[in-house]
């Protein structure tokens, strides 16, 4: 398979300190944390679908010399970009981004190919002397990349930052998106173009037609195919739309399962981000930027800032926000 990478031009960014590298542990310093200091850094962005996980590891790779690979399953995919929720690029404000939009919509890009290309891509970004953030919901991605690796914990020091909105809310968020992706986005015209109305039966097995939207609008796109009335083809938009807002909570609602999970089996230093608050505010503009900035932003750099000094010291409690405030660090 070819090297999958996808770079953006990067604008300016501040460059961190260099991470002084011990030939043996200076006097005092034990050796776990010595060998936890000697590695190389990776930070990790995870949360549930529709969080702001790209949003913050953006805001990440514009404080620190970073770039970002994408673990989301079907973002890795050419096509459907609306769909798959892919950030645009405005949004990626100039930072690298690997792994995006770059397979071919038609193969199975496997767990397998994410490790090889991941590693790759880390590597890549470390012998530019800058930061690997791997950011996307995929968490079984992540979960082969970092446990079945042999060579991943051995040779990475890796920080967790879980991003988390109250289901409330998220199942609130995740339909009004979807809502905005027909609207505005052109969703319907995005999986028509790759609807194939001579096709018996359309596969929804493989490659970037297993994103949630593409099965759903099946029957919509047939019976347009087909010529039904108007009315029928509204109802059977209804339900296409309906189905896929379903779907997207319940992706979510596994995602979340499969973070806990994680956090729970490995008892990985896992920083959870509450930006329920910010979500809330979402449509007061520069309000909503500021919730944004203290709840999720701030406290994820004093995280990451520690961890590239010394990543035992990042070991904090689960609700990170809540302790920042409390002693003081925000």
């Amino acid at each position: 398979m070819q090297t999958l990478f996808s770079i953006a031009a990067c604008q300016q960014v501040v460059h961190i300190q260099p991470m002084v590298r011990f030939q043996n542990p200076p006097a005092g310093l034990s050796i776990d944390r010595f060998f936890s200091r000697n590695k190389d850094k990776v930070v990790i962005v995870m949360g549930a679908t529709g969080t702001g996980k790209s949003r913050l590891a953006i805001d990440l790779a514009l404080k620190y010399s970073a770039e970002i690979i994408n673990s989301d399953k079907m973002q890795v995919y050419k096509g459907l970009d609306t769909l798959t929720n892919k950030v645009t690029e405005e949004e990626c404000k100039g930072v690298p981004h690997h792994l995006l939009g770059t397979v071919d919509p038609e193969s199975n890009f496997t767990v397998n190919d994410f490790k090889h290309h991941a590693s790759l891509a880390i590597e890549s970004i470390l012998e530019r002397d800058r930061l690997p953030i791997i950011a996307g919901g995929s968490n079984s991605y992540i979960e082969a990349l970092v446990d079945e690796h042999p060579e991943f914990r051995r040779r990475y020091e890796c920080c967790f930052l879980w991003v988390d909105v109250t289901p409330r809310v998220l199942n609130s968020f995740v339909s009004e998106r979807v809502d905005r992706m027909v609207e505005v986005g052109g969703l319907v015209d995005e999986v028509r173009r790759m609807f194939d109305p001579t096709a018996d039966e359309e596969d929804y097995s493989t490659g970037i037609k297993k994103a949630i939207g593409v099965p759903e609008m099946h029957h919509y796109l047939r019976g347009e195919a087909c010529g039904n009335d108007e009315e029928t083809q509204e109802a059977l938009l209804m339900e296409a739309i309906s189905n896929i807002k379903k779907n997207t909570r319940t992706l979510a609602h596994r995602q979340l399962q499969k973070i806990h999970r994680l956090r729970s089996k490995w008892n990985w230093s896992m920083h959870r981000l509450d930006a329920t608050e910010a979500f809330l505010n979402r449509r007061r503009g520069r309000e909503g930027d500021r919730v944004w900035e203290k709840q999720v932003a701030r406290p994820a750099t004093v995280i990451v800032s520690k961890f590239l000094v010394d990543p035992m010291s990042t070991i904090l409690p689960h609700d990170t926000t809540f302790w920042l405030l409390q002693h003081g660090r925000l």
